[in-house]
């Protein structure tokens, strides 16, 4: 079996652990409650919201879309016995959640990011999260008009890890999967995900969390540039 050696071209990133970072689940539920005259604890936040995640398949995104955040909240105010109507809450804590959620970006995704922009590279993401949440995050962190592509998953009404999105994106993108990297935080979703389609892909593991040997890992985002991605290449099977 011979092998070629393809150009990268293009890089498709995760969004949420990946490039940005945000607000604590339990602190943000915190300050809408007291905003709303109702207060709970952080302690009392996540223990509610850990029961609320056993319920609920987050799988079910994909077909629920902004219903499942509005039945999520549903179930930790419920937890929280919390004495009022609990859907309008619900739906006012999933239409102004990013209104309380600090977004920032990673102070290597912002030099990263600036770097391969100036090279060239075609650029986009693939994110578990919804048009509505991208929507409100992208301009919190100016990058509103940066990426060639954004998949959400209202975009197929699938998910990470499913091959379609990646291959959406590789069309999208009019490039392909052997001059095209991945890189995202989660190892189901975004690193076997890629990689099952055949997609270059590294796990960006920050905190060092995760050890399995077979992971193609980097801590930062910079580590990209330790060769120089403009010239870097995959090999390709033919």
């Amino acid at each position: 079996m011979n092998c070629s050696k393809q150009q990268i071209e293009a890089v498709l990133f995760d969004l949420g652990g990946t490039l940005i970072k945000t607000t604590e689940i339990p602190l943000v539920m915190k300050k809408i409650l007291k905003h709303r005259e109702i207060e709970r604890s952080k302690k009392e936040i996540t223990i509610a919201w850990k029961k609320a995640e056993k319920r609920l398949n987050f799988r079910d995104l994909a077909t629920l879309l902004d219903e499942f955040w509005v039945q999520w909240n549903i179930r930790i105010l419920d937890n929280l016995q919390v004495n009022t109507s609990l859907r309008p809450l619900a739906e006012f804590i999933a239409t102004h959640w990013w209104d309380y959620c600090n977004v920032t970006l990673y102070p290597d995704a912002e030099k990263a990011l600036s770097l391969l922009k100036a090279r060239g590279l075609k650029m986009g993401i693939i994110t578990n999260g919804l048009q509505s949440d991208v929507k409100e995050i992208l301009p919190k962190v100016n990058l509103q008009a940066f990426f060639d592509v954004v998949v959400v998953v209202d975009t197929l009404k699938k998910m990470k890890p499913d091959a379609e999105v990646f291959i959406y994106a590789l069309d999208k993108l009019e490039t392909t999967i052997s001059n095209t990297i991945f890189i995202g935080d989660e190892v189901e979703a975004d690193y076997k995900g890629a990689q099952r389609v055949g997609l270059p892909v590294y796990l960006i593991d920050r905190q060092n969390q995760v050890h399995e040997e077979s992971i193609d890992k980097i801590s930062s985002l910079e580590d990209l540039f330790k060769q120089d991605i403009n010239n870097a290449t995959v090999d390709v099977q033919e």
